[in-house]
């Protein structure tokens, strides 16, 4: 048995933060932000909260897919930016969801977190433990960004995307994921220091830090790499597939793998401009936008690729 997704959900917070309204606070405007970025806009949380957008996700997700809350056997979250260090919020989900019983864990992994969160329900059902499963990618991550710091502050933003996975013969078919310690210093977010009888630490919680060009270079050459290796791994080819589906961090990333592929860019769907980088939740969000306008037809093959913190990347190919 392999996974398939039968049902996706997104949520995203109300507030709008155009890139007009970052120029008051930070020495920026909408050209420097866009011509480099792809970024218009972002939601942002104010009363919005990591398990609240979760929740709303993954029940648009359930709706769709026609699966009840108890059917759910399993229940992965993919987030950086939870409510709290414990409980999870996988468990916070399932309690407001009326989930029961199901096994739930959040993981991390950055803005490959989604990615990872899916080759981890698919890895169950093929093990034969679980029929269904609910994935979610979620970030408010507006609150680890200094917003002083204008070469982060501009690229991200908030919100959250789901999808239902049913055990199934058709649907997954293939996933490489990597990791690489060596670069974990250009992408960082600390959690408090050591602070207790032994040690007098501060207890503050750290802010975003990013070396942009060491980021960039790594995903544009890394990304197409995975890519090949999964089309290798899995015996087909670039034509066959419909659509590659990459975390939407900047839109010249995304124009810098196509190229390398030697693929048309209009087989990359984008909605960068609109949310910024929402991290773990932006693959996710991008495949609802899609499969609830119509654009996802059964039968297509999907190239899903995502890469962060860690640093992290993979790619997964999956049948809709």
């Amino acid at each position: 048995m392999t996974a398939r997704i039968i049902g996706t959900g997104r949520a995203v917070p109300a507030e709008i933060i155009t890139n007009d309204d970052l120029s008051r606070i930070v020495e920026t405007n909408d050209e420097w932000i866009s011509s480099r970025t792809g970024i218009r806009q972002r939601r942002i949380a104010k009363e919005e909260t990591t398990a609240g957008l979760a929740a709303e996700a993954a029940r648009k997700a359930l709706e769709q897919s026609g699966k009840a809350p108890e059917e759910i056997q399993l229940v992965i979250v993919a987030t950086c930016s939870s409510d709290y260090f414990f409980p999870n919020t996988a468990c916070l989900v399932a309690k407001e969801l009326g989930i029961r019983h199901a096994a739930g864990f959040d993981l991390s992994a950055a803005c490959t977190g989604f990615l990872y969160a899916m080759n981890t329900a698919q890895a169950y059902m093929a093990a034969g433990m679980y029929e269904n499963a609910l994935i979610i990618g979620v970030e408010t991550i507006s609150k680890l960004v200094d917003w002083k710091d204008r070469s982060t502050c501009v690229l991200f933003g908030d919100g959250a995307g789901a999808a239902v996975l049913e055990a199934a013969d058709t649907g997954f078919i293939g996933m490489v994921q990597h990791s690489d310690g060596e670069k974990a210093d250009v992408l960082t977010c600390r959690t408090r220091e050591m602070n207790n009888l032994l040690v007098s630490g501060d207890p503050a919680l750290d802010y975003i830090k990013m070396e942009g060009q060491e980021v960039f270079k790594f995903a544009v050459k890394k990304v197409p790499e995975c890519v090949e290796e999964l089309l290798e791994k899995t015996g087909v080819s670039k034509e066959e597939i419909r659509y590659y589906i990459l975390h939407q961090a900047n839109s010249r990333i995304i124009s810098s793998v196509a190229k390398r592929l030697k693929v048309e860019e209009d087989r990359f769907p984008m909605n960068v401009n609109l949310y910024g980088n929402t991290s773990a939740a932006s693959i996710p969000i991008l495949l609802d936008e899609m499969n609830r306008d119509g654009k996802l037809q059964k039968g297509d093959k999907l190239l899903l690729s995502g890469f962060g913190a860690g640093l992290t990347w993979g790619a997964a190919l999956v049948e809709w």
